[in-house]
């Protein structure tokens, strides 16, 4: 699969490099908004065509695929056209700013017969893979309670300062929480969508939607509970993971000097309905896993997408992301209201 790569600001030279060690895919174009950053490409992948733009990138009738890494308010254009273009689009999170800007991404994905696919790469990581799994299999009984905890230093302000402005980035909501309101439906996609969401937020100093410290509470129809909160005036990254069932409970936790720490810390603690009724276990038991780096996770993730595209699916359907994207939105409005806000996705 000939990938061509949008976008080669700090995260964008992660993808380049994923891309040129993927099993069965290529790297053959790159494209940035900035010339010093094309000019770092040149530099970085001789080999590699870069283009002078998005247009010229996209008709270039080698590029198969398009890897979209750029502002999260270029995100829906971009799309759009390189789905026009024929090419198969693999979307950096969040999909997209707007619920409506999602439904133009995914008609654009219909009407052409291509795929889409979004990246949320969490979904590649071990540690919460295991959980899925351990969901899925029933080791933890119908879910009850999740709480996912991120405590981390402030955002990198990316290219042209797009992080720290609404406008660009949408909301901090859809920056990093969004990797979280992905994973809370994808462990509960069996017991139906969210009903509700209440949440908080405050700043120094920012304009709205730029929080420094947020939490929401994600109400089921079938009474779970899963509760997300972050705080961008710490320091480091650590983030935690608990889901509790009704016969068991799962623990994860991430730890680095900073969210690209390749040997970060992690633990992993489980106590399975089969430990408990079966061996009479009444603490837990620990697994191991390999440090899981998020350049990993990106590895794990891009090989994935390489694989799915030319069987012509999405690991991560437009549909399914347009959903984290509402619930991030709806988050906000409970704060600029003030009140529980009812979902409808």
């Amino acid at each position: 699969m000939r990938f061509g790569l949008i976008g080669y600001g700090a995260w964008g030279r992660f993808h380049a490099r994923a891309h040129r060690n993927a099993p069965g895919g290529e790297l053959v174009a790159i494209t940035s908004g900035s010339e010093a950053n094309r000019a770092e490409a040149r530099r970085d992948h001789p080999d590699v065509k870069v283009h002078d733009s998005a247009a010229e990138l996209l008709a270039d009738p080698n590029v198969e695929a398009v890897d979209i890494v750029v502002a999260n308010s270029m995100h829906a254009d971009l799309g759009v056209a390189a789905l026009e273009a024929g090419k198969h689009v693999l979307m950096e999170k969040p999909m997209a700013t707007t619920a409506a800007e999602c439904d133009r991404l995914i008609a654009a994905a219909r009407r052409s017969g291509r795929v889409l696919s979004i990246a949320h790469d969490y979904r590649t990581s071990k540690q919460y893979v295991r959980i899925k799994e351990l969901l899925d299999q029933g080791a933890l009984g119908d879910p009850m309670y999740i709480n996912i905890n991120l405590f981390r230093n402030q955002f990198r302000d990316g290219s042209h300062n797009w992080r720290m402005n609404a406008a660009t980035v949408g909301s901090w909501i859809l920056e990093e929480p969004v990797h979280f309101m992905d994973l809370i439906l994808w462990y509960m996609e069996g017991y139906g969508d969210p009903v509700s969401v209440f949440a908080v937020g405050n700043s120094k100093d920012r304009e709205f939607g730029l929080f420094d410290n947020f939490a929401c509470t994600v109400r089921f129809a079938g009474g779970a509970l899963a509760v997300i909160s972050q705080s961008l005036a710490g320091f480091q990254h650590h983030t935690q993971v608990q889901v509790v069932g009704r016969e068991g409970a799962a623990r994860t936790f991430w730890s680095g000097a900073m969210d690209r720490a390749e040997n970060p810390t992690i633990g992993f603690q489980v106590r399975t309905r089969d430990l408990v009724f079966e061996r009479g276990v009444t603490e837990c038991e620990t697994v191991e896993f390999a440090a899981d780096s998020e350049g990993f996770k990106l590895q794990n993730q891009i090989n994935r997408v390489v694989k799915a595209f030319a069987r012509g699916e999405a690991p991560t359907p437009g549909e399914e992301a347009r959903k984290r994207v509402v619930l991030s939105n709806e988050a906000l409005r409970s704060i600029r209201e003030g009140r529980e806000v009812e979902l409808s996705f």
